[in-house]
Parts: structure tokens; C-alpha cells; sequence
């Protein structure tokens, strides 16, 4: 259990899915938070900040200090240890699990000493990141539908001013050879937006932008599943035009 994890060790990292995983995990009955020896907790996975604020306040009470530090990079990076990882949180917590955090990253930001905001660093990364893989999913089965090669549109985009990761990554890796295996689902994204979307309501935006990325990837789920992966959102807009992308 993760009790008898935190009292075997002195620093606990958890990865998991859902904020609701995350309270059972680590404030539960069996949760970290009831581990006799561990003394830092370092959060990896993207929650939002309310809940990353709700675990150290719990935590703190037992004496356990908390990190908040989730990453960017996907499967692929993580697998290579480069993942870029967005760290929050007191500096002695900070320094006590550098070791662990450059043993998966090759770049570490520090954000200060206020858990959550790595959290907020997180949505803001994977919005940008979800709105380039729809947007140049969209835009590219326009080009395909007139007839442009997608390796030809990729050649003048990534030499152009259009040029984002999703081009220069996703969609000739994933999408054109339609192998589809980013190493993340539809469903993790619209959980990220839908945490960005609070995030920005926050901060007193109301965010049409983010809505519109959230009906591209919900409205791909809709269409087959939201365990698909993350690329499939270019195929609702290859069913409407009758065309799909591939290379020449």
C-alpha cells in the first residue's frame, strides 16, 4: 500500500491518472499521508492546482512536504530520460529530489515555492500542445481535401511560420504513416483541457479557444472512443472531407 510504502521510504513519487486516484493514494485510510519514514512527496502527474494544494495542505500535517513537478515530453521521452519536468514547491523539498528529477529529465524548471504552480505551467503547456494537433490536423485535411500531398504541406509548413511541434512531430510520425500511437489517449487531453479551462476561468478568462480544442478531441472520442489515441482527433475531419492524410 502506499502507507507501507511511505514507511519504508523517504521520498514517495506517484504518477497516476485522476485527481480522485491521487486523494485515495495519498490521503487515504492505506495513503501516504499514514507512512511512518517518508518525508517528501513528489507529485508527477497533472491534477490542476486545487488538488495539488489539497495534498500538501494534508500532507503537511503528517510532516511530509510536497513537490509538485509534473512533465512534459510523452512516452518517448520519458523512456530516453528527457522529459522536461516543471517543479513547485519549498526549496529544501526542491533540493532533496533533484537526484530523482534529473534522473528522467533533461531540463528541470524551477517555478517557486507555491505548490500548484507547476500545475498551472502543465495546463498551459498542454494547451498550447493539444491546440497545435488539432489546428494542423484541421488545416492539413483542408490542403489534402484540394489535392496538397501531406508531405508536401509538411515541407512548406516546417519551413514556414506555421511550423509547432504537432507538425514537426505528430502528425509525419503518427498520422501520415497512420500508425496512430503517440502514447497518450483523447481522454487525457480533454481531462487536461477541461482543467486549463478552469484554470483560465480562474485568472477571468473565459476561454473560447479552449472550448473549441475541447469539441475537437470530445467530438473524435464521440466518433470511436476516447481510449483512442491522441492523433485519431485528425479523423473526424478526414471522414467530413472524404480524404485522409498520407504522404504522396
Amino acid at each position: 500500500s502506499p502507507a507501507e510504502l511511505a514507511s519504508s521510504a523517504d521520498i514517495v513519487i506517484a504518477c497516476l491518472q485522476t485527481a480522485v486516484q491521487y486523494r485515495t493514494a495519498v490521503l487515504g485510510a492505506d495513503g501516504v499521508v499514514m507512512g511512518s519514514r517518508a518525508k517528501l512527496y513528489i507529485h508527477v502527474g497533472t491534477t490542476g492546482r486545487a488538488c495539488v494544494q489539497e495534498l500538501a495542505a494534508g500532507l503537511a500535517s503528517s510532516g511530509i512536504a510536497l513537490l509538485d513537478a509534473p512533465v512534459s515530453g510523452g512516452v518517448a521521452g520519458a523512456a530516453r530520460g528527457e522529459l522536461v519536468t516543471m517543479a513547485a514547491g519549498a526549496m529544501p523539498a526542491f533540493e532533496a529530489a533533484r537526484p530523482c528529477l534529473d534522473a528522467w529529465s533533461r531540463k528541470v524548471v524551477y517555478l517557486g515555492a507555491e505548490p500548484g504552480l507547476a500545475q498551472t505551467m502543465k495546463l498551459v503547456n498542454n494547451m498550447l500542445s493539444a491546440t497545435n494537433l488539432a489546428v494542423a490536423a484541421e488545416v492539413m485535411v483542408v490542403g489534402a481535401r484540394a489535392g496538397i500531398a501531406a508531405d508536401t504541406m509538411l515541407e512548406v509548413i516546417n519551413h514556414g511560420t506555421g511550423q509547432n511541434h504537432a507538425t514537426l512531430t505528430k502528425i509525419p510520425d503518427q498520422v501520415v504513416p497512420r500508425h496512430f500511437d503517440c502514447g497518450s489517449t483523447l481522454h487525457n487531453v480533454v481531462k487536461d483541457l477541461t482543467a486549463y479551462a478552469e484554470e483560465a476561468a480562474h485568472a477571468g478568462i473565459d476561454s473560447d479557444v479552449c472550448r473549441a480544442i475541447l469539441r475537437a478531441f470530445t467530438t473524435a472520442g464521440e466518433q470511436s472512443s476516447l481510449n483512442d489515441d491522441l492523433s485519431t482527433v485528425v479523423r473526424p475531419h478526414e471522414r467530413a472531407a472524404g480524404v485522409e492524410l498520407r504522404g504522396a
